[in-house]
């Protein structure tokens, strides 16, 4: 597939088919991360974050019940 470098205002850039993202395991929204080499453009999906809060929160037991901690008197200027 042969596609063009467009101009986008002060940027330029290429529009990728729904078909190439798809092939590729990518959606519209992916973060992705780009290395470039003479005369190569390599586009790859980014790794996700260490820590996913909500599978972290779905594997607290049903009967977890927050309370408060106390991490000790306030040095410097932290209002409480």
């Amino acid at each position: 597939m042969v596609l063009r470098i467009e101009k986008w205002g002060k940027s330029q850039g290429i529009r990728l088919p729904k078909s190439v993202l798809a092939a590729a395991g990518m959606s519209a929204g992916d973060s992705v991360r780009l290395t470039a080499q003479k005369g190569q453009i390599t586009i790859r999906k980014a790794s996700k974050s260490k820590f996913d809060l909500a599978e972290m929160v779905s594997r607290m037991p049903r009967d977890h019940t927050p309370q408060e901690q106390s991490f000790g008197r306030p040095i410097g200027n932290e209002e409480w």
